[in-house]
């Protein structure tokens, strides 16, 4: 497992969490060796919260600059998340195992 790296940012939302979704999602950013971004899959697995149409409304508005990133931030303190696992790459894939029933 010593070549397998994980991202974790925990359960609750923060800013380098906000700034890391939104990087992946900006088809723009192209920045790949910025450790908030996982365009090269430089992470093969990446835990954290979910980003949910709630959060992608606020993500909109922020790139839209009808809030700012403080207001973005008190936004998502507010939001009830559950946290999700993200493989990516075969290397994370391979660690899944079936659940017994």
């Amino acid at each position: 497992m010593s070549d397998i790296k994980i991202k974790d940012f925990g359960i609750q939302t923060t800013e380098e969490w906000a700034k890391f979704v939104m990087n992946n999602r900006n088809r723009a950013f192209t920045d790949e060796v910025n450790t908030l971004c996982n365009k090269d899959n430089k992470y093969n697995i990446v835990i954290g919260p979910v980003a949910d149409d709630n959060m992608a409304l606020l993500f909109r508005q922020y790139e839209n600059k009808i809030i700012d990133f403080e207001t973005l931030l008190k936004g998502m303190i507010y939001k009830k998340i559950s946290s999700q696992y993200s493989f990516h790459t075969e290397k994370g894939i391979k660690l899944l195992r079936k659940a017994d029933d």
